[in-house]
C-alpha cells in the first residue's frame, strides 16, 4: 500500500492517504503513512541516516484524503499550532445512508466510552463540544453525498454526528451502518485542506478525489461532485 503525493517542498509533504492505511505505526505492525513517507524521502533524496517527518493531524484508518506532514521540526511546531487554533480549512465528503436535503450546522457534545464515541449532554464527564457545517450535494439509491466543514476536530466526529441523526456513513458498522462501501472502508474522504505555509505564510490548498470505489457505489452522483470540484478550484 502506498499514497499519492500532492505537493512537496523543503518544509511540507502533502499526500492523499488511501483508505486502510494507518497514519502512524501501531501494535498491528501494518503499513503506516509516516513510515512510508520517510522511506520515500530517504530514497528520493538519497538521505543517509534517519529522515524527519512530523505528524501534525490525523485521519481514521478506514477513511481517506488529504494530509499534510512536516519535513522539519520548525514546520511541525507551526503547523501543530495552526491545527490547535483551528485555522486550517478542512472539508470532507461523506456518503451517508438515507436522504438529506439542504444544509445546516450540527452542534453536539461527544465523549469516548469503551473505544466508542457517544453523543452526551453538555455537562457530562469528558464532554467536548463538536461543531460542523453540512450541505447535501446529491441523493441516489438510498444514500446522500454530503459535504462537511469541520469547526472542531474531535475523534470520530463526523461519523458520530451523522450516525446520531440516523445517517451513518456507508461502511461504518461501528456506528450502525447497514450498507457497505467496499467491504472494508468508510465512505469518508478529506477532499480539501487549506493551511498557511509554515515559512512563507502563503495560504495554500489541495484537493484530492475520493477512491474509485465511490464511483462504483454511487455512479449517479459522481458527475455532480466532479462539477462542484472544478467550480471550487477555478
Amino acid at each position: 500500500m502506498t499514497f499519492e503525493l500532492l505537493y512537496l517542498d523543503n518544509h511540507l509533504m502533502v499526500v492523499n492517504k488511501p483508505p486502510g492505511l494507518l497514519v502512524q505505526a501501531d501494535h498491528t505492525g501494518d503499513a503506516d503513512l509516516l513510515t512510508l513517507g520517510k522511506a520515500y524521502l530517504k530514497e528520493r533524496f538519497q538521505k543517509p541516516g534517519n529522515v524527519f517527518l512530523g505528524l501534525v493531524h490525523r485521519l481514521d484508518r478506514p477513511a481517506s484524503g488529504v494530509m499534510v506532514l512536516a519535513r522539519t521540526s520548525k514546520a511541525a511546531r507551526r503547523l501543530s499550532q495552526q491545527f490547535r487554533e483551528r485555522t486550517p480549512e478542512k472539508r470532507y465528503l461523506a456518503l451517508v445512508e438515507g436522504h438529506l436535503a439542504g444544509r445546516g450546522t450540527w452542534v453536539d457534545h461527544l465523549a469516548k466510552r469503551n473505544r466508542h464515541v457517544h453523543v452526551v449532554h453538555a455537562g457530562a464527564e469528558d464532554a467536548r463540544r463538536a461543531v460542523l457545517d453540512w450541505q447535501a450535494l446529491a441523493s441516489t439509491g438510498g444514500c446522500t453525498l454530503v459535504e462537511v466543514a469541520l469547526h472542531t476536530g474531535r475523534a470520530h466526529q463526523i461519523r458520530v454526528q451523522c450516525a446520531h441523526r440516523g445517517h451513518p456513513i456507508l461502511g461504518d458498522v461501528r456506528y450502525g451502518a447497514r450498507r457497505v462501501l467496499d467491504g472494508r472502508h468508510l465512505a469518508l474522504h478529506s477532499y480539501r485542506l487549506a493551511i498557511d505555509h509554515p515559512t512563507t505564510k502563503e495560504r495554500m490548498a489541495w484537493i484530492a478525489s475520493p477512491p474509485p470505489s465511490w464511483a462504483q457505489a454511487v455512479p449517479d452522483v459522481w458527475t455532480d461532485w466532479l462539477e462542484r470540484v472544478r467550480s471550487s478550484s477555478s
